[in-house]
Protein backbone atom coordinates (compact mmCIF):
# COMPACT_ATOMS: atom_id res chain seq x y z
CA UNK A 1 0.00 0.00 0.00
CA UNK A 2 1.26 3.65 -0.74
CA UNK A 3 -0.30 6.64 0.80
CA UNK A 4 0.17 9.91 -1.25
CA UNK A 5 -0.38 13.31 0.52
CA UNK A 6 -0.39 16.98 -1.60
CA UNK A 7 0.10 19.78 -0.24
CA UNK A 8 0.88 23.32 -1.59
CA UNK A 9 -1.92 23.98 -2.95
CA UNK A 10 -3.69 27.63 -2.53
CA UNK A 11 -5.45 30.93 -3.61
CA UNK A 12 -3.22 32.64 -5.69
CA UNK A 13 -3.31 35.91 -8.28
CA UNK A 14 -2.91 35.27 -11.67
CA UNK A 15 0.92 35.58 -12.59
CA UNK A 16 1.95 34.14 -9.62
CA UNK A 17 3.51 30.78 -8.46
CA UNK A 18 2.92 27.59 -6.29
CA UNK A 19 5.05 24.33 -5.61
CA UNK A 20 3.15 21.19 -5.02
CA UNK A 21 4.31 18.69 -3.05
CA UNK A 22 3.18 15.38 -3.22
CA UNK A 23 4.92 13.25 -0.10
CA UNK A 24 4.62 8.92 -0.48
CA UNK A 25 4.65 6.56 2.51
CA UNK A 26 4.22 2.84 3.04
CA UNK A 27 6.77 2.22 0.10
CA UNK A 28 9.69 3.54 -1.77
CA UNK A 29 8.41 5.27 -4.50
CA UNK A 30 11.50 5.30 -6.64
CA UNK A 31 10.87 2.34 -9.19
CA UNK A 32 7.66 3.94 -10.24
CA UNK A 33 6.45 6.51 -12.71
CA UNK A 34 4.34 9.13 -11.13
CA UNK A 35 2.39 11.71 -12.05
CA UNK A 36 0.12 15.00 -11.26
CA UNK A 37 -3.58 15.12 -12.44
CA UNK A 38 -6.20 17.87 -12.14
CA UNK A 39 -9.58 18.52 -11.99
CA UNK A 40 -11.60 21.28 -12.55
CA UNK A 41 -15.46 21.71 -11.29
CA UNK A 42 -17.62 19.68 -14.08
CA UNK A 43 -14.91 18.71 -16.06
CA UNK A 44 -13.05 15.56 -16.59
CA UNK A 45 -9.75 15.15 -14.11
CA UNK A 46 -6.63 15.44 -16.89
CA UNK A 47 -3.54 14.66 -16.84
CA UNK A 48 -1.15 17.29 -16.67
CA UNK A 49 2.85 15.73 -16.14
CA UNK A 50 4.70 12.31 -15.53
CA UNK A 51 7.82 11.52 -14.64
CA UNK A 52 9.92 8.62 -14.41
CA UNK A 53 11.16 6.11 -11.50
CA UNK A 54 14.48 8.02 -11.93
CA UNK A 55 13.75 11.32 -12.59
CA UNK A 56 15.42 11.15 -16.11
CA UNK A 57 12.40 11.26 -18.56
CA UNK A 58 9.32 13.47 -18.33
CA UNK A 59 6.14 14.44 -19.97
CA UNK A 60 3.90 17.00 -20.43
CA UNK A 61 0.19 17.36 -21.51
CA UNK A 62 -0.06 20.16 -23.94
CA UNK A 63 -1.56 22.59 -21.71
CA UNK A 64 1.54 22.24 -19.23
CA UNK A 65 4.48 22.90 -21.09
CA UNK A 66 6.42 25.89 -20.74
CA UNK A 67 4.77 26.36 -17.36
CA UNK A 68 4.80 23.03 -15.08
CA UNK A 69 8.26 21.45 -14.17
CA UNK A 70 7.24 18.12 -12.66
CA UNK A 71 10.82 16.91 -10.53
CA UNK A 72 11.19 14.62 -7.56
CA UNK A 73 13.24 13.57 -4.45
CA UNK A 74 13.37 10.03 -3.67
CA UNK A 75 15.55 10.07 -0.90
CA UNK A 76 12.70 12.11 0.52
CA UNK A 77 9.97 9.92 -1.08
CA UNK A 78 8.47 13.11 -2.97
CA UNK A 79 7.16 14.71 -6.05
CA UNK A 80 6.90 18.48 -7.17
CA UNK A 81 5.01 20.14 -9.15
CA UNK A 82 6.00 23.38 -9.61
CA UNK A 83 3.26 25.83 -11.65
CA UNK A 84 4.55 29.35 -12.90
CA UNK A 85 2.41 32.65 -14.38
CA UNK A 86 -0.22 31.05 -13.11
CA UNK A 87 -3.77 31.59 -15.09
CA UNK A 88 -7.36 31.27 -14.18
CA UNK A 89 -7.82 28.04 -16.20
CA UNK A 90 -5.36 26.50 -14.03
CA UNK A 91 -7.84 26.39 -10.81
CA UNK A 92 -8.42 22.94 -9.99
CA UNK A 93 -7.94 20.28 -7.29
CA UNK A 94 -4.16 18.55 -8.27
CA UNK A 95 -3.87 15.28 -7.56
CA UNK A 96 -0.90 13.23 -7.33
CA UNK A 97 -0.81 9.41 -8.42
CA UNK A 98 1.72 6.33 -8.93
CA UNK A 99 1.73 3.47 -11.58
CA UNK A 100 3.84 0.78 -12.47
CA UNK A 101 3.22 1.24 -16.10
CA UNK A 102 6.01 3.36 -17.47
CA UNK A 103 5.14 6.97 -18.19
CA UNK A 104 0.91 6.18 -18.82
CA UNK A 105 -0.57 9.10 -19.05
CA UNK A 106 -4.87 7.50 -18.62
CA UNK A 107 -5.82 7.88 -15.06
CA UNK A 108 -7.28 4.20 -15.13
CA UNK A 109 -3.75 2.96 -14.93
CA UNK A 110 -2.77 4.95 -11.72
CA UNK A 111 -3.46 2.32 -9.08
CA UNK A 112 -3.22 5.14 -5.99
CA UNK A 113 -4.38 8.72 -5.34
CA UNK A 114 -3.57 11.31 -2.75
CA UNK A 115 -6.88 13.77 -1.87
CA UNK A 116 -6.17 16.04 -3.84
CA UNK A 117 -5.10 20.01 -3.56
CA UNK A 118 -6.69 22.65 -4.23
CA UNK A 119 -5.21 25.74 -6.53
CA UNK A 120 -7.62 28.59 -6.92
CA UNK A 121 -6.25 31.49 -9.50
CA UNK A 122 -7.58 35.25 -9.04
CA UNK A 123 -7.61 37.02 -12.31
Amino acid sequence: QVQLVESGGGLVQAGGSLRLSCAASGRTIDGYTMAWFRQATGKEREFVAAIAGTGAITRYADSAKGRFTISRDNAKNTVYLQINSLKAEDTAVYYCAVTGLHMAVMSKFYGYWGQGTQVTVSS
